[in-house]
């Protein structure tokens, strides 16, 4: 059962992925379902969620500026905008979701660069994230996450279709309902990560769309 926790669609501005193809891409992929993590947004999320299946999940989640970075949260129901770090991170918990950490450790891209005094604000750190230029952000994350026992969780990052599937977590076979997953996420039961690096060309070519959407 695997799935990949990070993706992007058209509510991004530099994503122009329809939801729906997300969802027709990942079951191409032979994956159970996909998180769709828009930026400061669920409307993705919410629109793909239309296409789910009972073999195939969407996990409705959100990429969400704070004043120290990016921060994922997953399994939400309403919005949650942009604010302090600490803020973001409560009204994620409120509604039953899960915090989890972007491609920490990433020096390219504005990701939250969590110190050991951080991690009380963290459900889960993202351990595998496809679009980082260096493996060696992904192993910091990883070394974090294994010294505060938190969870590790994985994601292609897609901006692109080509790119869904590149990373995902791989759950246990009778993990079947999205409070199954959540609860087997935060009790790291049976929970097991996959990826591949991206082409860095991916990152060059959702720079030019963002800008293209700006000035279009």
């Amino acid at each position: 059962m695997r799935y990949d926790m990070h993706t992007h669609s058209k509510y991004s501005p530099d994503s122009m992925l329809e939801p729906r193809a997300i969802v027709k891409r990942g079951r191409k992929r032979g994956l159970a379902g996909v998180a769709v993590t828009d930026h400061n947004t669920i409307k993705g999320g919410l629109e793909a969620k239309r296409y789910e299946t009972e073999d195939f999940k969407v996990i409705v989640g959100s990429e969400i500026m704070t004043d120290r970075g990016e921060i994922i949260g997953l399994f939400l129901n309403e919005e949650v905008k942009p604010k302090e770090l600490e803020v973001v991170t409560e009204e994620i918990r409120e509604q039953g979701g899960i915090v989890v950490v972007p491609h920490p450790f990433d020096r390219i891209r504005p990701g939250l660069q969590p110190s050991d005094e951080d991690a009380k604000f963290f459900d889960c750190i993202e351990g595998f994230n496809s679009r980082c230029l260096f493996q060696s952000y992904n192993k910091r994350a990883v070394e974090f996450a294994s010294r505060h026992k938190l969870p590790v969780t994985a994601g292609s990052d897609a901006h692109f279709g080509w790119e869904i599937g590149n990373a995902f977590i791989r759950a246990n076979a009778d993990t079947r309902s999205e409070e199954e997953l959540r609860r087997d996420i935060l009790k790291n039961s049976g929970i097991e990560y996959e990826g591949r690096l991206s082409n860095p060309l991916n990152q060059c070519l959702s720079k030019v769309l963002k800008i293209w959407r700006r000035v279009c």
